[in-house]
């Protein structure tokens, strides 16, 4: 036997039994069965919100697997999955594309013990955390703002599994490219001419339309009129048109590879249509970037779409945050369920793409990064913490996911609760959860970064340039496009400084 003085000290441990051990393995342990929300498991994790139980908990994501993600280890999804344990072994064909952190019934989170989040809640979080690994573009598509979200809903319970809206916002990881939103009139009636086949799948009506509209009510009319009469178009006819256009532009690239007598802008629409129609032949769908602009942002760089706004993610990797929510109504590049009519009809018709947002420093430290939409369902913070220092998670009043992005660390707080961070790991933090001290080696080689989503505290404060028309970008013609203006820390308002608890 061994003496009593030196005996082990026991090993510590957190409300869901996990041990400093288990957090430091490169997994956790298989789930275990859910036990029953009567047990008394359930009630310590419902007491860890006081004062005497707060602490933050392990996570579980859901992985889903779609045509559209990465294959294999190249994706930041399959390896965010097999560090939280949720997969084995990473399959190198198949294509990881989402992980999903919340409440949402199509794919919740779990604690270790295999209980849900909501479960442990009792109610859904207001907001869904998601890391996308995007291989080739996803559906053109939009979500409905609440009202027809509720109607989609009873009417097609099916294709509209809840009644919620989706205003959504990306955050890159990757250099990340999308369309979003509608061209200026200006670029679209240039398109037409230039490009025959296009004109070709379009009306007279919606040409002359297009051609004529001089105000800012007749110009959305003409993009409504536009839109209508390319998705309704004979497929044969958009076919067919699809294999001359590509024809062409094949032909002069091969000829003048070199060619610069275009605008860059020109050029970029082309080769975007020419990338589209390798990933989904015969799909008319490949002509969008006609009339979607086609932005690409740094990582670090966000932007925000409302509901009722057309756009297709098409290629890199972002974390995304949403309300709770998977209503997406689709119209093209994709094999799933397209729902044209509704997508026609819901539409804002309003010109530009999303601003985009570099976020702002805040709680008094650069190096806590928000990005906050006009929306008061969520908000997101990025943490950078440098070899060689610490630093303090702001105390929220209001429940949190957390999750490691990049490089890796150890916190600790008051409670003495200690976490070896590793990038894929999520954790939940309960509303008033005393604040973690995130610490990096001198030694290590680069920094650690974690995302925090949280329901928006700076609701009144939105990082997006004019939050009440976040559609504002003024498209390729536009010389004077809005910038960002760097916030003075100095005067920074109250509600943005560091909580006095910290």
């Amino acid at each position: 036997q061994v003496p009593p003085t030196q005996q082990m000290p026991p090993r510590s441990t957190d409300i869901t039994g996990t041990t400093e051990e288990d957090h430091r393995q490169h997994s956790y342990p298989p789930i275990r069965p859910k036990v029953s929300p009567t047990t008394d498991s359930m009630a310590s994790v419902r007491s860890y919100s006081t004062t005497t139980g707060s602490t933050v908990v392990p996570l579980r994501p859901a992985v889903k697997d779609y045509a559209w993600g990465i294959r294999g280890l190249d994706s930041r999804v399959a390896r965010f999955a097999l560090e939280s344990g949720i997969i084995d072994e990473v399959d190198p064909d198949t294509p990881y594309a989402e992980l999903w952190i919340g409440t949402h019934q199509k794919g919740p989170a779990q604690l270790i013990s295999g209980i849900t989040l909501e479960e442990v809640l009792g109610c859904q979080l207001p907001f869904l955390f998601k890391v996308l690994s995007c291989g080739k573009t996803l559906s053109i598509q939009a979500h409905p703002d609440k009202n027809l979200a509720e109607k989609l809903h009873i009417e097609n319970p099916e294709a509209y599994g809840d009644a919620n809206h989706k205003p959504e916002m990306a955050i890159a990881l990757t250099p990340f490219e999308a369309m979003c939103g509608f061209r200026r009139i200006e670029e679209i009636s240039q398109l037409l001419k230039k490009h025959p086949e296009f004109s070709a799948c379009i009306s007279n009506e919606a040409k002359l339309a297009v051609f004529m509209s001089d105000d800012p009510e007749s110009q959305s009319e003409a993009l409504r009129t536009l839109f209508h009469s390319f998705m309704n178009c004979d497929r044969d006819v958009s076919t067919e048109q699809l294999k001359k256009l590509l024809k062409r532009l094949y032909a002069e690239q091969s000829l003048n590879p070199h060619d610069h007598s275009s605008p860059p802008w020109e050029r970029k629409c082309a080769r975007a249509v020419m990338r589209l129609a390798q990933q989904f032949p015969n799909d008319a769908g490949a002509m969008a970037p006609f009339f979607l602009n086609y932005l690409l942002i740094a990582p670090g760089e966000a932007f925000f779409m409302a509901p009722n706004e057309p756009h297709a993610y098409v290629a890199g990797e972002i974390i995304e945050c949403m309300a709770c929510s998977d209503n997406v109504v689709r119209a093209g590049l994709t094999p799933k369920f397209k729902d044209v009519p509704n997508l026609v009809d819901m539409l804002t018709y309003s010109m530009g793409g999303p601003s985009i947002d570099a976020g702002t420093p805040c709680y008094g430290d650069t190096r806590i990064i928000r990005y906050t939409p006009p929306v008061p369902e969520f908000e997101v913070m990025i943490m950078t913490c440098n070899p060689g220092e610490t630093l303090t998670m702001p105390q929220l009043s209001v429940a949190a996911i957390f999750l490691v992005i990049e490089g890796s660390g150890n916190t600790d707080n008051e409670g003495g609760q200690r976490l070896v961070m590793r990038p894929g790991r999520s954790y939940f933090v309960p509303a008033g959860c005393p604040p973690l001290t995130l610490a990096v080696n001198d030694s290590k080689r680069g920094p650690l970064r974690i995302a925090v989503a949280h329901e928006n505290l700076h609701a009144d404060d939105p990082t997006v340039v004019n939050p009440d028309k976040p559609q504002h970008w003024r498209g390729e013609f536009d010389v004077n496009k809005p910038r960002l203006e760097i916030p003075d820390l100095a005067a920074e308002s109250p509600r943005s400084r560091r909580p006095s608890a910290l």
